[in-house]
């Protein structure tokens, strides 16, 4: 793992947006990461949002890494994990 890189453990589920969102940290900054309930479904099947992120968690960040790395952040400057793989 990128040690500039971390992810502290608050992730919360957001109802108005439907996802569970989590920050990482990066040289310092607060970043917003999120993984939609859907996406959530479709990668590891049916449970609730929030088991299935603490379930897969490491696989989650890592992936979020790679993205926060890519600088895929959307117009919010927020790191969304699409569905597809």
């Amino acid at each position: 793992m990128n040690q500039a890189i971390q992810f502290p453990d608050r992730e919360e589920w957001r109802a108005e947006k439907e996802a569970v969102c989590f920050p990482a940290l990066v040289n310092g900054m607060i970043l917003t990461c999120a993984i939609s309930a859907e996406a959530l479904h479709q990668r590891f099947g049916q449970g609730e949002a929030m088991a299935l992120f603490a379930a897969h968690r490491w696989d989650i960040e890592e992936e979020a890494e790679r993205a926060i790395l890519q600088e895929a952040f959307d117009a919010q400057d927020w790191i969304w994990l699409d569905s597809a793989r």
